[in-house]
């Protein structure tokens, strides 16, 4: 006999507790083999490909693209074939997002079956074809906490949807949901949002008296942008630093053009170029080794601070989904060369959404290089729960007295904010002055390497 086997949605780790359905890759009726991808679901951190542990037929999904769902919701279900020799469901049990799964990669390929208990066309041999079973319904019934309308239960599943219409002002009982059997999605509690609708009285208002019905955010109208996946996770993330951290920023200009000329040289020398952000990465990281107190974050709990033995060097890299900080890890033991392809290749996996978890957590100290913006200083906020941030502005012509006399160099802004609770102006001072020195003189690196 067959089995249907429900998989739900697993724990994606590193803190996130749902994500947002962005493309099915199966179909109802599909083949699936073991650790075969499924679907393609955000974050708050990354886009990533979830692997069924089941290997059979597909019989329903649950979410719509654009659905968001917490972590335990069900995903979809999967008729199975008779049990093994021991007794136990074949499924490799491998469901963690965006760590990989045990199977081969030739096994991940999507098999459209003729029918539920068919086989697949001119494709590698398929799991042992199961018995028929019943198709199930397009979208799980409503949760039993539902809020029942008056003439039923209102057709929602997430939660999230009902604090996103519950925070906006509006009345599910009055929303036609856009899903199967009318299920209400968030797109639809966002498209209400976004035109400010909202429920209408029972009644008209008394004269004098004010409407009601309608919440003041919901009144005001305008564009509305939830604060959900990265620019969530941004908000939260910011908001918290500004909370805990009570930091202070310090500044400085620095002549860069013997760092320029450096550069020019090394790769006028053949082999891999080296970027710039490489060679600042490397003062970043002798510098740290200096005064390792900026390595370091604040357990608030012990009311202690924690000094890092290693640097994992994170850096701002913007992309269309909003700002990400990936991260380089043992930074400290790597070379301009291979500080270069670390920050290529991870500046290309963040434009293209493809970033893991692991790639976006972990970080102890950050590069900020705004200066890509056009500018030439500010004030960033610490990324929590991290002790600093180095910003780099631009690197433009600049009138600057050099050896006695006026001339034309180039100038950057460096700027440096810290947690006061690590360390004093005079520790901050003294890193900032370092790196300032690093790169007028790229000889006073040499000398520490």
């Amino acid at each position: 006999m067959a089995q249907v086997l429900e998989f739900k949605l697993p724990d994606l780790g590193e803190g996130l507790t749902e994500a947002e359905i962005v493309r099915w890759l199966v179909q109802v009726g599909d083949v699936v083999a073991v650790d075969q991808p499924v679907v393609e679901v955000e974050t708050a951190k990354a886009m990533v490909e979830v692997p069924c542990p089941y290997g059979g037929v597909v019989t329903a999904r649950f979410g719509e693209e654009g659905t968001e769902l917490p972590v335990g919701a069900p995903l979809l279900t999967v008729a199975v074939g008779p049990r093994d020799a021991d007794g136990e469901t074949a499924g490799s049990g491998n469901v963690l997002v965006g760590y990989g799964t045990s199977e081969a990669p030739a096994r991940r390929r999507r098999v459209r079956s003729a029918a539920v208990n068919g086989t697949a066309k001119g494709a590698a041999p398929a799991p042992p074809a199961p018995a028929p079973v019943a198709q199930a319904p397009a979208a799980p019934a409503p949760a039993p906490d539902a809020a029942p309308a008056a003439g039923g239960p209102v057709p929602v599943i997430s939660p999230l949807v009902r604090k996103l219409a519950r925070e906006g002002g509006l009345d599910l009982r009055r929303l036609s949901g856009s899903g199967p059997d009318g299920l209400i999605l968030r797109s639809d509690v966002e498209n209400a949002l976004r035109t400010a609708v909202a429920p209408a009285p029972a009644a008209a208002p008394a004269a004098g008296e004010p409407a009601t019905g309608a919440s003041p955010a919901a009144r005001r109208g305008g564009i509305r942008t939830p604060l959900k996946g990265v620019r969530g996770a941004v908000a939260d993330k910011l908001s918290r630093s500004r909370r805990e951290i009570p930091d202070a920023t310090c500044w400085v200009d620095a002549d860069a053009t013997e760092l320029m000329r450096a550069r020019t040289a090394m790769n006028a020398a053949g082999g891999p170029k080296i970027s710039l952000l490489a060679l600042l990465a490397r003062v970043c990281t002798a510098a740290l080794a200096r005064f390792p107190e900026l390595n370091s974050y604040v357990d608030a709990e012990a009311r202690e601070v924690v000094q890092l033995d290693h640097v994992h060097l994170g850096f701002a890299a913007q992309t269309e989904r909003g700002l990400v900080v990936p991260v380089v890890r043992d930074a400290h033991a790597r070379d301009a060369e291979s500080l270069t392809a670390e920050f290529a290749r991870l500046t290309e996996a963040a434009r293209a959404g493809a970033l893991t978890p692991g790639e976006l957590t972990g970080g102890t100290f950050t590069l900020n290089n705004y200066g890509v913006f056009g500018v030439d200083g500010s004030t960033p906020i610490i990324n929590h729960p991290e002790a600093a941030m180095l910003g780099v502005g631009r690197i433009i012509p600049k009138p600057w007295v050099h050896e006695g006399e006026l001339a034309v160099r180039q100038v950057v802004q460096l700027s440096l904010t810290f947690d006061h609770r690590v360390c004093d102006g005079g520790t901050a001072g003294g890193f900032l002055r370092y790196v300032a020195d690093c790169v007028e003189q790229p000889a006073v690196l040499l000398r520490t390497l």
